[in-house]
């Protein structure tokens, strides 16, 4: 599915991430958790082609993305739904959610996972919301566009950077489910998040970063104990 191998990354002369490497494969869920500063928001950036990879590989289904220009990896079966969110607030949701189901069709109706219909049965609020314009929803409901737009570009790999950010806890909590149903689609997903129990919920796997490096892999039989393990929180979320 997706390898990114020994990574280097950053903004300008500032070097963020360095020799990183991780894998995701099919239809599985794999979390990326660190304190602010980690670097993890550059990595996210990195996979989706916002910031360039100086060095290192990044290979998706066989084939080198790395040097793929951001606009076309969604092509290469990637979508991200970055902290914050890109929507286009002055737009309605339908049309936030047209536009993004128009670039999907190109990916071929063998990579048709997602319908309007369909993000409407996931996210039933959305259905009496479709005329509103994005920017008079709450935070929770712009999430959740978000996310049903992302889906609507029919990848197979979902990038979700800190969803849970600003959100109440209720809605926090229903990202479990939401994710788990986008995983039963046959969709993987990349988890970057600083809430571990989100994201042990959520995740069968995790790699932890700190100050820009990979530093801990925790596999499925350690990483569901991984939020009551206060010492992980306190090396790792400074908590």
């Amino acid at each position: 599915m997706l390898s990114v191998e020994t990574i280097t990354a950053g903004y300008g002369a500032i070097t963020v991430l360095r020799d990183v490497s991780l894998a995701i494969g099919a239809n599985e869920g794999v979390a990326v958790i660190g304190p602010n500063g980690a670097g993890k928001t550059t990595l996210v950036r990195a996979l989706c082609g916002l910031n360039p990879v100086r060095s290192g590989r990044i290979v998706k289904d066989g084939r080198e993305i790395q040097a793929v220009a951001a606009h076309r990896r969604a092509a290469a079966g990637i979508a991200v739904v970055l902290e914050n969110r890109r929507l286009f607030g002055e737009l309605t949701v339908r049309t936030n959610l047209d536009l993004a189901a128009r670039e999907g069709d190109k990916r071929g109706a063998d990579q048709r996972r997602f319908t309007l219909d369909g993000i409407l049965a996931l996210f039933p609020f959305m259905a009496d919301r479709l005329d509103a314009h994005v920017e008079l929803l709450s935070g929770g409901e712009q999430q959740m566009v978000a996310i049903g737009r992302a889906l609507l570009l029919q990848p197979d790999l979902l990038i979700l950077d800190e969803p849970s950010t600003g959100l109440a806890p209720k809605i926090v909590k229903s990202l479990v489910g939401i994710i788990a149903r986008i995983r039963g689609e046959g969709v993987s997903v990349l988890l970057i998040e600083q809430n571990v129990q989100l994201a042990t919920e959520a995740a069968d796997r995790a790699y932890v970063m700190k100050l820009g490096r990979v530093v801990s892999e925790i596999g499925p039989e350690h990483w569901r104990g991984a939020a009551k393990d206060e010492s992980l929180t306190r090396a790792y979320l400074g908590a």
